[in-house]
């Protein structure tokens, strides 16, 4: 009787395991569809880096202690994840680049300047160190320092000037 007892308790800690991580991924999915757009260039290649993050923040749930916001922690892997991912897939793929495709909407009052400035800074971006990247992601999303450090596992002073360089390497790619 105790070992059904007990089969039925690990049942019940994996239900609520499971629907604790749902809610918390449903919550926090836009920071990795951001990660993915960052690290992929189609929408076949995103669903599957988003897959996978998923899989990676699955398998990682349990050791999870909430000693930092569960956001922080789904950041640390998922760029970790990506990151593990792009560095493999360097026997490039023929792709279709999301800047290949127009989504511009036929209008006459229509300015797409944010539009074009948009795809030029995820075009810098993407010309940036792995980390780089990361680190300018964070960044984007107002992040501040103590964030960055604790995601990237840097001090804050070493995010502090790497996102300064990063500026400088940005402005340098913006402006030749």
């Amino acid at each position: 009787m105790s070992h059904t007892n007990s089969l039925a308790n690990k049942k019940t800690l994996t239900k609520e395991l499971e629907h604790s991580f749902v809610s918390q991924l449903e919550e926090n999915q836009n920071i990795v569809h951001k990660i993915c757009r960052l690290y992929t260039n189609n929408s076949d290649a995103h669903n599957d880096l988003f897959q996978e993050i998923t899989i990676q923040l699955w398998r990682a749930y349990p050791k999870f202690r909430g000693d930092s916001k569960f956001s922080t922690w789904m950041y640390r892997v998922a760029l970790n994840t990506a990151i593990t991912l792009y560095r493999k897939s360097k026997r490039k793929v023929q792709t279709q680049d999301y800047e290949g495709i127009s989504f511009k909407i036929s209008s006459e009052e229509y300015d797409n300047t944010v539009e074009e400035q948009l795809k030029l800074m995820y075009s810098a971006v993407k010309k940036l160190n792995d980390i780089d990247k990361a680190l300018v992601f964070l960044y984007l999303e107002n992040k501040n320092y103590r964030e960055i450090s604790e995601t990237l596992g840097i001090t804050e002073v070493n995010a502090r000037v790497k996102m300064n360089r990063i500026k400088e390497k940005l402005r340098t790619i913006l402006n030749p």
